[in-house]
């Protein structure tokens, strides 16, 4: 959609979700709204909202690791501060995939995104709340030692999430309630590849229904692949009778294109595996990649402050076509 129709729709979302501290959010008492922040200039924050975005991918947070796609919560706290410190902040994989970045100037957008709903992810405790050593309880106790890191995530469920039965289903709502992103990884973790076309639909729509069963009115907008895999017919991922999805994630070991370029394929869009400097395949890494955009901070998407236009530096290849009425160069 085009961008000056994105506004509204972001805004929306972010009121809905709740997020951001009680200083970002207007006085319920109050009938005059809240100043609108002043504006910034794009070459001041060197603004290029053309630029990459990380999206990083999570499974379990464990004390012991035991491959590769586990991080202890150690080494997970330290990555969520570090991209505090670096000036991201994090929105969901449907934000990414509809283009409704909606951040301060000067910061990056960043994405969280946990698949196969591992009760180390979010474990309730008897108060309600995330347990303080799950994944959502690291990131809630670094947004609020970290003022504007926005305490959100994308997190991708199959079967049974966070433990199964009662557990399960109050994490899911808790998540919904407090604006994070459910999202669809297959009812079976199916191998979408080789699996036949009706196969892969239906244990993508049982998934899909899975989830809406267990949150009432929710709609999920997002699926991860298993595995990484594609079905044969890629349009089999986004759409088929039972679901519709604006956005499709990959494995991948790279940074998303911003999705206001012609790069950005919004039913493949690539994710960036948590890991350290020293484990297996390290090159792929979130930590190689993180020090490779800090050094290079031209290539990575720095907001202007503004949804309304797409501000980037003056000598780079403009937005795609849907977006060009919001391009502003500087």
């Amino acid at each position: 959609m085009p961008r000056l129709r994105i506004v509204a729709a972001s805004v929306a979302v972010l009121l809905a979700a709740g997020c951001g501290t009680d200083s970002d959010s207007p006085d319920p008492h109050s009938a005059q709204p809240p100043p609108a922040p002043a504006p910034v200039d794009p070459a001041q924050v060197q603004a290029n909202e053309l630029g990459r975005i990380p999206v990083l991918m999570y499974h379990r947070i464990v004390p012991t690791t035991e491959s590769v796609y586990d991080r202890t919560p150690q080494d997970f706290r330290a990555e969520l501060e570090r991209l505090a410190r670096e000036d991201y902040v994090p929105i969901t994989t449907a934000e990414l995939a509809a283009g409704r970045i909606d951040i301060p100037a000067g910061k990056h957008p960043v994405v969280l995104t946990f698949d196969d709903g591992d009760p180390t992810t979010i474990t309730l405790g008897p108060d309600g709340a995330p347990a303080p050593g799950s994944a959502v309880g690291i990131l809630l106790d670094v947004a609020g030692a970290n003022p504007g890191f926005r305490p959100v995530a994308s997190m991708y469920v199959n079967a049974d999430p966070f433990g199964g039965g009662q557990a399960g289903a109050a994490a899911l709502r808790w998540l919904h309630d407090n604006g994070f992103e459910i999202g669809n990884h297959t009812f079976g973790h199916t191998n979408l590849r080789t699996a036949s076309a009706e196969k892969a639909r239906q244990d993508i729509a049982r998934g899909d229904r899975a989830i809406r069963e267990a949150v009432p009115g929710y709609e999920p907008r997002t699926l991860a692949l298993p595995f990484g895999a594609r079905p044969r017919d890629p349009q089999l991922a986004a759409r088929g009778e039972g679901y519709d999805y604006s956005g499709v994630l990959l494995v991948g070991a790279n940074p998303a294109p911003s999705p206001f370029t012609e790069d950005f394929a919004a039913q493949a869009i690539p994710r960036i595996r948590s890991q350290g400097p020293d484990g297996s395949e390290a090159e792929f890494g979130s930590t190689v990649w993180l020090d490779k955009m800090a050094a290079n901070p031209g290539s990575r998407y720095t907001s202007d402050g503004n949804p309304a236009v797409i501000s980037f530096p003056t000598g780079k290849e403009g937005p795609a076509a849907p977006y060009a009425a919001a391009a502003a160069p500087y």
